[in-house]
């Protein structure tokens, strides 16, 4: 079932590029619904803070009436970053499953591995490589269109 609910996030992600912005999706599933999806809009809402996955944290909790999303999985088309590392925590969301690895700002598995640290309150099932090459190469292809 996760590779359909990261195609979603791929799509999330497409849509982010088509914008001009940085292009990583997110999806957020909880018993095999979707509660919220979307893309990066850092540029667009002129928020540091507009990752995908916070975008989608908040829209979750905002569907389910909770700062909790307890039993919910987020899809991510690449491994977030400490800022989203931590939110994953705090909402205590049950799995991450991820696209590519950012060596240079990656939070979960990479860089400072914020699930890792003894002051984490929370940390979930992690599952990084899903659709890595295609997220790797969507990337690649809107930085060089950047450069």
């Amino acid at each position: 079932m996760f590779n359909s609910y990261m195609d979603l996030a791929f799509e999330e992600a497409q849509s982010a590029a088509d914008r001009g912005e940085v292009p990583v999706g997110a999806v957020l599933v909880k018993d095999n619904q979707i509660i919220a999806r979307a893309g990066n809009r850092t540029l667009e809402l002129n928020d540091p803070t507009a990752h995908a996955e916070l975008l989608t944290i908040r829209a979750g909790g905002a569907e389910l009436g909770s700062q909790r999303l307890t039993g919910c999985d987020l899809y991510v088309t690449l491994e977030p970053c400490p800022m989203c590392a931590a939110a994953i925590s705090f909402a205590r969301i049950g799995r991450l499953y991820y696209g590519a690895q950012d060596e240079k700002s990656g939070g979960a598995e990479s860089g400072i591995r914020y699930f890792s640290h003894p002051t984490c309150h929370h940390v979930p099932e992690i599952y990084g490589g899903i659709g890595a090459a295609k997220a790797a190469d969507l990337l690649k292809v809107f930085f060089s269109q950047k450069r």
